[in-house]
Parts: C-alpha cells; structure tokens; sequence
C-alpha cells in the first residue's frame, strides 16, 4: 500500500542504529544542525522575539520524528487539566489539512466539536471531537494562539499541540513525548530521527516515555527535580464504529461474548490498519488488548483516505486508530471500527504538580 515502505523500512533500522546510509548523510544533519542552533541564538540574544500570550501556555512536541504517542498524552492532559478547573484549548499546526491561501494567511482556523479534517487535520479534528474542546489551526502558532483567545475567550491555558521547536510562541511548560526508541542513532535529520540535539531533553520540563507495546518497567522517577520523568502506556478501551457511532466493548470481537446474539457464529476474522507515525504500535496495543488481526496494513502518516485502502482486505472487522477514524466517514464501509485508547501514567500526582506549575505562569 506504501511503496515507499521498504525505503522508509531501511531508514527506521538506520535512524536506530546507524550504519552505511546514515554515515552518507551525517554532512546533512551538521546543517540541520546548524540551524537548529542559530534559531535558538536569533531568540536568547533578542534578535527575535516570541509572543506572549496573556494564558498560559504548554507546549507537548517530540524529538524524533513521526509518531511518538504524543496524541493520547495530550488528550489526557486536557482531562486532567479540566478536572482541575481550567479550561484548555488548543492550537497547531494543522498538518495534512488544506493550505491557507496567501490572502488569507493571517486568518487562522477555528472551531470546536466535529470538525472537517481537511480543513483542521487530522489530529486537531480528532483533539476537537474527542475532548470537546475550542481548536485553532495555523503554521504560525502564536497567530492561532491569539485567534483561540479572541474566539474563545473562556480559554484560560493554551495547550499546543506539537511546536517545540516552534520557538515564536513563548511558553510554560515543555513537555517531550518519545517512546522506547529514545533517541535512535543519536545524530539529527537526516542522518537520524532527531529534530533538536538529544540535550535538547535536558532543558525540558517533562519526558513522558511511551512504554505502549514492549515489556519494559517503568523507570524510578525522581519528581523533585527538573526534567520531570514520567512513563505512559495506552490502553484500549471500546470500539466505536464509523458509519454510526455504535459502541462496543472489545470482547465484542470474540464469539462467546456473552449477551451478544453471534455466540453461535465463528470468529470474526479482524484486520488492522493505522495511517500514524509508528503503525506497528497500535498493532502491538491490539495484540496487548487480546486481539489478534489476521492481516494488518501500515499506511503512511496522515495518510488521507481519499479512496479506500480496504477493497482488497478479505475482513469482518477493519480496526483503525481514532486518528484515521475522523477521515474515513466518507468511505461508508460498516467494517471500519476505530478503538479508543487511553493513556495510563506512571505518576499520579503529574496533574497536581501541572496545575501548581500554570498557576505560578512564569513564561520559558
């Protein structure tokens, strides 16, 4: 379905642990490099300025490029500040959505509730539906943090979704998602996955690890100093299906699901597929969950659904991430079942200790 997949395939082992390709393109990661580098000097030496906005602001990015989970921590992170009496927004960058048109650049998307995939993307349309929460979409994201407040004045913390290196938008709280592969090889783009140095997790307030899909325990955590060290793990919890919105508990998959009406059937055959960053680790929370597909397909992140990718895939059941879920409504196929997740962390008390740092409101 990818065709570019046994390249990317190639480039993954590489970016993990080095060898002939990454060396051929270790020059070009110096540059990246060196750009990184004098972005972060145009703003410590006030040659640029960031923008202050009168809210607080919480930045949850990654190092490593492509998927890190950093989507289901941001979710929890929206439950959790709201349970805590804020009321959270959210801005991005609106990856894979419909660009803006030049005499409309300055004008910023905004919306909350079911939104329109290809005008927010994928993952703020999922954010908005998922959590019910005011969204604002646009590559400059002080733009789109300004234009949050003014549509939604009741926003009092702005929680951005990427944008750590998006150094415009001054912020709080920088929170790093990655996952078991850390940081790779090391080197930055191309050479390896990195965006930033891997010191760059230094300067940080919080690392969350992704832990979802391998047997690793969660590391002692030392919460008394900076940068705060905490473990994730995602958790399946229902199914919900596209074409209705009907809800099932995942032991709905089995025959012998008790009080369901196929328990003389045989098993359903399941298949899996995710348009993500990293497909195989909502394969592996599947597999964590009891379930078992027959067949699965890796698409490419943010892949666009615009035509099916399922007509050849001989299934009762599709399984997709909430992700893709928000973009194959139009598909109309009653087999596509997107399975909620949650994200489950190490440390109880994060939130707490979240909710004390905004109330302080110190911009980095």
């Amino acid at each position: 379905m990818d065709p570019d997949r046994p390249m990317k395939a190639l480039l993954q082992r590489q970016w993990q642990t080095g060898g002939w390709l990454s060396a051929l393109l270790t020059p070009l990661s110096w540059l990246t490099g060196a750009v990184v580098a004098g972005k972060r000097t145009a703003y410590r030496r006030g040659w640029k300025h960031a923008a202050r906005i009168d809210v607080p602001v919480i930045v949850i990015g990654n190092l490593y490029v492509g998927g890190t989970g950093k989507t289901p921590f941001l979710l929890a992170t929206l439950e959790g500040l709201r349970a805590r009496g804020w009321t959270p927004g959210v801005i991005s960058r609106g990856y894979g959505a419909r660009p803006f048109d030049k005499d409309t650049s300055d004008t910023p998307r905004t919306g909350q509730g079911v939104l329109d995939a290809a005008l927010f993307g994928d993952e703020p349309a999922l954010i908005a539906c998922e959590a019910d929460v005011p969204v604002a979409v646009h590559p400059r994201r002080a733009l789109a943090a300004q234009a949050l407040r003014r549509d939604f004045p009741s926003v009092d913390v702005i929680v951005s979704d990427d944008g750590l290196q998006h150094l415009a938008l001054a912020r709080d709280v920088e929170v790093i998602v990655q996952d078991a592969r850390g940081v790779g090889n090391g080197r930055l783009l191309p050479a390896g996955p990195l965006r930033e140095p891997a010191s760059r997790r230094n300067t940080v307030d919080v690392v969350v690890t992704n832990l979802t899909g391998t047997g690793d325990a969660a590391p002692s955590v030392n919460a008394s100093r900076l940068p705060r060290q905490l473990t994730m793990r995602l958790v399946a919890r229902h199914l919900r299906r596209v074409t209705d919105g009907d809800i099932r508990p995942l032991t709905w998959l089995t025959a012998g699901d008790a009080g369901e009406d196929r328990d003389a059937l045989a098993p359903l055959r399941i298949g899996a597929a995710a348009g993500i960053g990293h497909p195989d680790r909502f394969f592996a929370t599947l597999r964590q969950a009891g379930i078992d597909p027959v067949i699965t397909r890796a698409l490419p992140d943010h892949f666009d659904y615009a035509t099916s990718p399922f007509s050849d895939m001989a299934v009762d059941v599709l399984l997709v991430t909430d992700k893709d879920a928000v973009k194959c409504g139009h598909l109309n196929d009653p087999r596509i079942w997107a399975v909620a997740v949650s994200a489950h962390l190490s440390d109880p008390t994060f939130f707490d200790w979240l909710d004390t740092r905004l109330h302080g409101h110190t911009p980095a």
